[in-house]
């Protein structure tokens, strides 16, 4: 799988994580779940993620769906909704320490983050957790959240736009699918 595939626009890593089920699964193996996770920001770019394993890409796969039971029952109902079994799973897995960010010298004398050591599965499934607990919890950030207006597009998106107008999760991609189905739809008109 190319990173270039892998999609961090929606304004959260909670909400960039579920949309590494769409078009299709991305986290079906460990080499691309790790891609997710360094392009997430979770960890610095250079972070060894060796240690990963088999285990981690199931794990975040189950935090995906119940971060998904959670947020797409406050963009359809405006409330969380009767998943109480997916908050209290949330609520546990963000219990844990997240990586323990430091402040180190990089090659060129400026100070660069790195982690005080490689970081587990636990640590960083808490850390989406806890954005996941934070965007929940912050009534602003909450009123925010959007569904893609594209066409079967099922990605969540934090709209922080000016005047809170976005439509689509990507305009370079559902805005664009969209136009192009517009023009189409006028051209056929025309052509009768």
């Amino acid at each position: 799988m190319e990173f270039h595939e892998l999609r961090f626009d929606a304004g959260r890593s909670c909400l960039d994580l579920l949309a590494t089920s769409h078009p299709h699964e991305h986290l079906d193996a460990v080499a691309p779940l790790c891609a997710w996770i360094r392009g997430s920001g979770l960890v610095p770019p250079d972070t060894p993620l060796g240690h990963a394993d088999g285990a981690w890409p199931v794990a975040f796969r189950e935090l995906r769906r119940n971060i998904g039971q959670l947020v797409h029952g406050w963009v359809v109902h405006h409330a969380v909704g009767p998943y109480d079994l997916a908050l209290a799973r949330i609520n546990d897995l963000a219990r844990v320490a997240p990586p323990t960010p430091r402040a180190v010298r990089g090659e060129d004398g400026a100070l660069v983050r790195a982690l005080d050591r490689p970081p587990g599965c636990a640590a960083l499934l808490a850390a989406v957790a806890r954005d996941t607990v934070e965007l929940l919890t912050d009534p602003v950030a909450r009123a925010d959240l959007r569904q893609c207006a594209g066409d079967n597009c099922p990605i969540v998106y934090l709209d922080t736009s000016r005047g809170r107008r976005r439509r689509w999760c990507s305009s370079e991609v559902c805005g664009n699918r969209e136009r192009v189905a517009r023009h189409r739809r006028r051209a056929a008109l025309t052509h009768r």
